[in-house]
Formats: C-alpha cells, sequence, structure tokens
C-alpha cells in the first residue's frame, strides 16, 4: 500500500512530449517565469552598480526588459532545437562575478559624481557615455567569450571536459558565486536593515515553514462546476509573496511620510517614490534589439574572466539537463543532445551579448526543481513561458514597475538567494567521501584561497605589475574573481592528489546523473530534432559523425518524405491528478 502510494504521488500528470491543455500551459508558464523571476531581476539590478546606474532607473527598466526579452529567446531556442526538456534559460551568476570584477578594475571606477542622485543627469551625454561604455565593454567580452561554449558544444569537447571535472570542482566554484556578492546584498540591505530584514524573514516563513500549509481558491470547471481547489502557494511563489508585502509596506510608510525624506538621514533609501517619475517616463511598447547601445569593445581581461564563468555554467547546465530528464519522464540525454543543448546556450549567450543584457543566459536549476513539484514535464510549458518572457520585455512599463523595489527589500532577497547558492554548490559535496582528510583539505583550501586572495587583491591592485599592462589586467580580473580562484585550486588539486574515482564521488556523480530507473519513453522521441530534421539528416550517413546530430535511425516515413512516427500522437502518462501543489476539494 505504502509502495503504490509513493508511485502514485511520483507518476507525472504529463510527460515531455505531452502537451496539456492550452489553458494549463499558460497557467504554468507562469509560474515559471514567476519562479525565475528573482534571479533574472536580479542580475541588472547587481549590474547598475558596476555600470554606474545606481540612480538611472528607466535605464535600469531597459536592462530588465531587454533581460527578459533575450531569455524567453533562448528559451524558445533551447527548447525547440537545443537540448529538447523542458528546460527555461535565464541570466546567469556565473558571469555576474567576472563581469563585476572587470567593472571594478581601475579604469573602468565610476566618476564620483554618478554616486549623488542629485548631480546625476542622466540624459546627458556625458553621463549616457559613462554607462554605455561599461556596457559595451561588457558585451564585446561576453560575445567573444561566449564562442569558446558554441565551439565545446558543437564539437563535443564538453563530455572530455566533464571527464576531469568532479564535485570537488564544482562545490567551490558554484558556492563562491554566492559567497562573493555578499558585499553586494550588504551594500543594499545596509540601506534599511529592518525592511531588509522583514523580507528576508517573509521569504523564510514562505518557503519554509507554511510551504505544505494549502490556501484555499474559488476556481470552476465543467466536472465539478464551482468548488474550491486548495493551492500550495507558498511553496510555489515564496520570492514573490515576501517582496511584494514588503514592497506594500514601504509605500504605506511612504505616503505617510514615516521614512525620512531627508537624501543623507538613515532610511531615505527605502522610499519608493524615489522613481516615481520612471513609470511614467517608460514607454509602454519596447523592442530590444541588437547593438543597442552602440557597437560593442573587446577587451583581454574581460574575455579571459568571462571565460571562467562560461566553464562553470557549461558544468552547471549538464547537471541540469540529467536532472530536468529524470523530472520529465524523459531517458537520460545522449551525447549529441548534450551537446547541441550546450551549444545552444553558447548562441544564447552570444546573443545576450548583442543585445546587451550585461549578462549571459543558463539553465535555470529552480525550474527544474518547479517539474518535480507540479509533476508536469512538459516542454510546451517551457514553450509558453518562452513566450511569456518575450511578451513581457516588450511591454516597456514592465521593466518600469521592477526598478521601483527599494533597495532594502531587493537586499532582503539577496539575503536568501545568495545563501542557497552558496549551499547548491556545497551541496555537490554529497558525492564525495568527506571523512577523507584528501577531500576535506582540498575543499577547504580551494573555499579559503577563493575568499582570501581575491580579497587581498582588491586591496592591493598595484601589486600585479608584471610591466604589460594587458597582463596585469587579465591576472586583475582572474584574481579578484572568487570562483575562478576556488575553482582552479579545486581542479588542479583534485587531479594531482592521489585519489580513488569511488574518494573523489565522480562514481557517484555519474550515477545519479545516468539513472535511468525514470525512463518512460525512447530517446529518439525526446531528442531527434524537430520538423522531420531528424529523417532528413538520417539520409546522409556522413552527418552521423557530427556530433550534435542524431546517429542515424531507421523511420517510417511517408510519401512526403515526413516521419510518421515524430507526428504520431502520444498518449499522455496520465491526466492532471491531485498532487503535491494542488488539492481539490467539492465546495458543497
Amino acid at each position: 500500500m505504502d509502495a503504490s502510494t509513493e508511485g502514485d504521488s511520483n507518476k507525472l500528470a504529463y510527460c515531455v512530449t505531452d502537451v496539456p491543455p492550452w489553458y494549463l500551459c499558460i497557467l504554468l508558464g507562469i509560474q515559471h517565469c514567476l519562479t525565475a523571476f528573482g534571479g533574472i531581476i536580479a542580475i541588472p539590478l547587481i549590474l547598475s552598480q558596476g555600470l554606474c546606474l545606481q540612480h538611472d532607473g528607466l535605464t535600469q527598466s531597459h536592462l530588465i526588459s531587454t533581460i527578459f526579452f533575450v531569455s524567453g529567446l533562448c528559451t524558445l531556442l533551447q527548447v525547440t532545437f537545443g537540448i529538447r526538456l523542458p528546460i527555461l534559460q535565464g541570466g546567469t551568476f556565473t558571469l555576474l562575478a567576472p563581469s563585476m570584477a572587470m567593472l571594478s578594475m581601475p579604469e573602468w571606477t565610476c566618476p564620483a559624481w554618478t554616486q549623488n542622485a542629485t548631480l546625476v543627469n542622466t540624459s546627458s551625454p556625458e553621463f549616457i557615455e559613462v554607462w554605455q561604455s561599461r556596457m559595451r565593454a561588457l558585451q564585446g567580452s561576453i560575445m567573444v567569450g561566449s564562442l569558446l561554449q558554441v565551439f565545446v558544444g558543437f564539437s563535443g569537447l564538453i563530455g572530455l571536459f566533464m571527464r576531469f571535472i568532479g564535485p570537488l570542482t564544482i562545490a567551490p566554484t558554484i558556492s563562491l558565486i554566492g559567497l562573493s556578492l555578499f558585499d553586494s546584498a550588504g551594500t543594499s540591505a545596509g540601506n534599511h536593515w529592518g525592511l531588509a530584514t522583514l523580507t528576508t524573514a517573509l521569504i523564510t516563513l514562505f518557503s519554509q515553514y507554511l510551504r505544505h500549509i494549502p490556501v484555499p481558491f474559488p476556481s470552476y470547471s465543467k466536472d465539478k462546476k464551482l468548488h474550491i481547489s486548495r493551492v500550495y502557494v507558498f511553496q510555489i511563489l515564496p520570492v514573490l509573496l515576501g517582496i511584494t508585502i514588503s514592497w506594500l509596506i514601504c509605500y504605506i510608510l511612504t505616503i505617510y511620510n514615516v521614512l525620512p525624506t531627508d537624501p543623507q538621514r538613515y532610511g531615505y533609501m527605502a522610499r519608493t517614490d524615489l522613481k516615481g517619475d520612471v513609470m511614467s517616463q517608460a514607454p509602454w511598447f519596447t523592442f530590444p534589439y541588437p547593438g543597442q547601445w552602440g557597437m560593442p569593445t573587446v577587451s583581454l581581461a574581460g574575455v579571459v574572466g568571462i571565460l571562467a564563468g562560461v566553464i562553470s555554467s557549461m558544468i552547471e547546465s549538464v547537471g541540469d539537463y540529467h536532472a530536468c530528464a529524470r523530472l520529465s519522464g524523459a531517458p537520460p540525454p545522449p551525447k549529441h543532445a548534450i551537446n547541441r543543448g550546450i551549444g545552444i546556450e553558447g548562441l544564447g549567450c552570444l546573443l545576450a551579448g548583442a543585445w546587451g543584457t550585461g549578462n549571459g543566459t543558463t539553465s535555470y536549476s529552480e525550474n527544474v526543481g518547479a517539474l518535480g513539484i507540479t509533476k508536469v514535464g512538459s516542454r510546451m510549458v517551457i514553450i509558453a513561458s518562452g513566450v511569456l518572457m518575450v511578451v513581457m520585455g516588450v511591454f516597456g512599463k514592465v521593466g518600469a514597475i521592477f526598478t521601483t523595489i527599494p533597495t532594502p527589500v531587493i537586499g532582503g532577497m539577496f539575503m536568501v538567494m545568495f545563501g542557497v547558492i552558496s549551499a547548491a554548490g556545497v551541496s555537490n559535496l554529497q558525492y564525495a567521501d568527506m571523512n577523507s582528510s584528501r577531500n576535506i583539505f582540498v575543499f577547504g583550501f580551494s573555499m579559503f584561497s577563493g575568499l582570501v586572495i581575491p580579497n587581498w587583491i582588491v586591496k592591493h591592485p598595484d601589486a600585479i605589475a608584471t610591466g604589460v599592462v594587458e597582463l596585469d589586467q587579465v591576472l586583475l580580473v582572474l584574481l579578484t574573481t572568487s570562483m575562478f580562484v576556488g575553482g582552479f585550486f579545486g581542479f588542479i588539486l583534485d587531479n594531482t592528489i592521489p585519489g580513488s574515482k569511488h574518494e573523489r564521488g565522480i562514481l557517484a556523480w555519474n550515477k545519479a546523473h545516468e539513472d535511468d530507473s525514470s525512463n518512460t519513453l525512447e530517446s529518439g522521441e525526446v531528442y531527434n530534432l524537430p520538423f522531420g530534421i531528424t529523417s532528413y539528416l538520417s539520409s546522409s550517413s556522413w552527418l552521423r559523425y557530427i556530433p550534435f546530430c542524431p546517429p542515424g535511425v531507421p523511420t517510417l516515413l511517408d510519401g512526403s518524405g515526413t516521419d510518421t512516427n515524430a507526428l504520431e500522437p502520444k498518449q499522455p502518462l496520465g491526466h492532471p491528478e491531485p498532487s503535491q501543489i494542488i488539492t481539490e476539494s467539492p465546495w458543497m
């Protein structure tokens, strides 16, 4: 009985190839957008500090609209032509660390007058050149760095990379992404610790203490007519709820002038009317386009720093692919699909650089986890999410709304978000034997070095003086990027200090990412290219040697040359029954 109950609870309502009703696609698509909401808007808000845009809410809104637009575009490319799993694409924190390190170099230090809201004329040519020159430098570095990911993916080299990378390399790399951003979180939260603490407490309350408590909502269906649906809303939207409530409290405190009106007094930054004109100035419709900030420029130091982030992003994405396959009822992704997925992500980073988000794109682990919660693994839902994000990027008012969130509220969100990123990195150690003194040394030294060295270099930038300016810049960016320093030592030590694959966690890591116990579909059904492309390619025997093409397989072709297997409708694994998120009960 217990085993049967557990099996029912793990049963998917829709697997990867199924198509749910259109209204369910839209509803769950909105949920995925909201799940990624925190990470997507956090990136331009953090970058605005390095771009000297703290006091330019209108430009911040343009950046937010752009990153939504590009994230949606890259999601559609990935689900249609890439890995073809229901995996959402969005901005990546792995590129944020080297980007901030690059913008903190002496030649990119923001002029003093841009730090004072009363002195900033956001429409002046001088100010526009200040931030756009920094953005163009980021764009060029991201575009050139993304070419490595395109090459590694489409050439099939990602398999060679992964042979030398294990949990002891991944853990410090990912953990230090969150830990290196503690200053940004502290600066934002420090504008009003009370409201920042409130935001953190609310997100913690909703996501940890109330996540298993359903909330009744009235709903209507043809079968049950008017009835009550119990939705685990706290588990689905903890970040959005926490931010919204704190945001509302800030608004109330502002209109009653509880918060100070003097810019020099503590708590002034918590007011919601600081960027009140952004909503009126922002256009209703905007269409982001490549090169909207000018012609990108390239610096060697920026490219090398971005490369470190790109490598980390690739490692993280391969793990996400396997996790997504298990949660969506798909077999483990074959090599050609992984190669194609990484290649398309590289293409996504190239597009993000061209459009000027100041960042790249990667697979979102949070949305992979949402598949397990909703029990809906259909890629059509993620396609709906991609379309919704593109639409959000076109509506300029949407981005403007997010820029009015007070900085202490953002800081409270950062406290939770960066902490979770750090813990997610440490969680990779579960595969390694942490009773081993070897592994404790590798991880401990890597983590501590990733904190000590960048901190010292930031305080003593003149210590790097090789006599070659370009080399000095490269070393400065790399050595002030915590994730690179920690990941570098983890990689070198883990691959040179003697240790068995079992001790290093390589065997457990591979087993966890190749577990096919939940397979319900044939590989070709999920990973073959759409629109009959696979059938066309299978007729050319030489194409089987291309790393990102599916191997030639016999298919049933109709007179037009179309793969009839691809057209055959798939039966859903089950109807959307009450699951962990939504349960229904009659109203009367």
